[in-house]
């Protein structure tokens, strides 16, 4: 399974492949509207598709030493190296075994590549700004130091769109520690 993405020109359409599926992207919907969804133990997430490279099958994951518990290690992906994220590990939830359907969604984030683990992958959504709810307020996390970029509702469905950003920076990685030692 992979997203690949191709343009056509500057300022002209492009488009993108999900399983072979090619979604048109358009003045009338925008890429920055689309949202990758994937299940997180039962839990519906979303991240920007301008953010996703591709989405791989399971592979062997190279441990390294000294990193955050949710870094497994590495892979190598047709000669780079990408850093792998657990996001049951990154949230503090319980360890799953991987399945068939468990896969990695590769991000660029700001030219940096990294992989996120996840349960399975969902859909692809429009979720139009009017749409995204501002992240609720618990008070354990200031406002500007969350994770969450907000709550995404497209039809019934209600999906955590997370802030990427935010999720990879060790900045935040120290916000949210959830008491697990650096391995």
């Amino acid at each position: 399974m992979s997203v690949s993405t191709e343009a056509t020109g500057v300022g002209g359409p492009s488009s993108r492949m999900l399983d072979g599926d090619a979604i048109m992207f358009n003045e009338a919907n925008n890429i920055e509207d689309m949202h990758l969804t994937f299940g997180v133990a039962r839990e519906e997430y979303g991240v920007g598709i301008s953010f996703v490279t591709e989405i791989v099958g399971m592979q062997r994951i190279m441990p390294v030493p000294d990193v955050p518990h949710y870094i497994k290690g590495v892979i190598n992906l047709r000669g780079k190296v990408i850093p792998i994220m657990d996001l049951r590990a990154r949230f503090g939830m319980p360890e799953a075994e991987y399945t068939e359907r468990t896969v990695i969604i590769v991000l660029d984030v700001d030219a940096i590549p990294i992989g996120l683990v996840v349960d399975e992958v969902r859909d692809v959504l429009e979720i139009l700004p009017a749409s995204i709810d501002p992240p609720p307020h618990f008070g354990s996390v200031r406002d500007n130091r969350s994770l969450i970029r907000g709550l995404g509702k497209s039809g019934d469905l209600v999906a955590v769109i997370l802030d990427i950003r935010r999720l990879v920076s060790e900045e935040a990685a120290q916000d949210h520690a959830v008491g697990a030692p650096v391995q």
